[in-house]
């Protein structure tokens, strides 16, 4: 059961990778910062070298949602497994939809749920899910919302250029700004896996706890730690093409200037609550950053529509992930035939999902359409050999 729970937990992993991706890149690829396949592969090395930064967010998971060892409370490695495929489902039900969801909710829920119906309602530490998950929950989106619009309106207004003689204003190229977005959409990426990296740490950490191999109270082991950098590496390197369509594009039309700003306000955002060891959705934080970011800038509207799908998206995870997990664990109270009957159903759900999303795919091909794409970062010798091809 033990080695269940840790192929799935590196599983969620893997699917977080690539359901956040959008998180850091999705702003940069919009306006032609740079190309799909750099973007993510430059985010993949970033959370892998984010992961191995903090592990203040594992403490929170492992210790402190869950009362365990002390009071005499004991998670058991099958609700844990049940929590995980609630987390999981919702995160490839949304991830299909193209609907920037909270991963880091999806497992609280699926947690919360499992333990509820697997052990009691007195085994959920509410106090810590609410000064750590919910409050954050509310109060990070606002908080990066609000910086990036004012960054936004500083920006161009440091930018912003009049004739000297007729004093009408001049037409700025701020494409200065794509440079920049490529540094702040890496900082995005970096902080992206000192947070969301370490919510699986937690997870194996508290199995291993569980299963008796290791003592309560103590951090990530070292080959946690490495296995968890490298799965939402891959996963990032994946690339979650729908979701970045949908915060690049779906949101409002980002301008590079807006993408910096955007970029900027959710890196510090998620740095500092990883510090603090707050189990912080970077989904919420990067959402609303792109929010502040158009209301920032004159002449720009909100697609509401979509920021409306987003917003139920995030009420409904939590709960809906709950849901999943408490069913699952329901089933496994069952015992073995529980447990085969959840992981069938689990793998036919997740590949079922896998198969509508290649008969409609989205991939770095068709994720945005934007011009020059990709010109902020050339390197020189592909400018001579493109200079030469129209000499030619």
């Amino acid at each position: 059961m033990i080695v269940l729970v840790i192929a799935l937990a590196l599983f969620f992993d893997f699917t977080n990778g690539f359901h956040d991706t959008a998180n850091a890149m999705a702003t940069p690829i919009a306006t032609g910062a740079i190309t799909p396949r750099k973007a993510v592969a430059l985010a993949a090395v970033l959370n892998l070298v984010g992961a191995f930064l903090s592990t203040e967010v594992a403490k929170t998971i492992s210790g402190g949602l869950i009362r365990e060892g002390a009071d005499g409370v004991h998670i058991t490695p099958e609700i844990i497994f049940a929590g995980l495929i609630g987390a999981v489902l919702w995160n490839m039900f949304t991830w299909l939809r193209g609907l920037p969801s909270s991963s880091s909710h999806a497992l609280f829920g699926g947690l919360i749920g499992a333990a509820v119906v697997g052990i009691g309602l007195y085994s959920v530490n509410f106090g810590t899910v609410f000064s750590k998950v919910i409050l954050p929950a509310v109060a990070a989106p606002l908080i990066a919302g609000a910086s990036a619009w004012l960054c936004t309106r500083i920006a161009y207004a440091v930018t912003a250029r009049r004739d000297s003689e007729t004093g009408e204003k001049l037409k700025q190229g701020r494409g200065g700004f794509r440079v920049g977005q490529v540094f702040t959409s890496s900082l995005v990426a970096l902080s992206h896996g000192t947070n969301d990296a370490q919510k699986t740490m937690g997870i194996l950490t508290l199995v291993l706890i569980a299963g008796g191999l290791q003592k309560p109270g103590t951090g990530p082991q070292a080959w946690v730690i490495v296995a968890c950098a490298a799965a939402i590496a891959i996963g990032t390197y994946a690339g979650g093409w729908r979701i970045i369509r949908t915060v690049g594009t779906g949101l409002t039309e980002v301008r590079p200037a807006q993408g910096f700003s955007s970029e900027s306000s959710t890196a510090a955002a998620i740095m500092a609550s990883s510090h603090l060891g707050f189990a912080l959705s970077t989904t919420q934080v990067t959402s609303g950053a792109v929010i502040g970011s158009g209301l920032g800038r004159r002449g720009t509207s909100v697609k509401w529509g979509t920021a409306g799908r987003i917003a139920l998206g995030w009420v409904l995870t939590l709960p809906a992930a709950a849901v999943v997990g408490a069913a699952a664990a329901l089933l496994m109270g069952l015992g073995a035939p529980g447990v085969i009957l959840v992981v069938v159903v689990g793998i036919a759900a997740i590949a079922w999902m896998f198969y509508l999303n290649n008969r409609q795919r989205v991939g770095h091909h068709n994720v945005v359409e934007v011009e020059e794409a990709g010109d902020a970062v050339n390197f020189p010798r592909k400018r001579k050999r493109r200079q030469k091809g129209e000499a030619r």
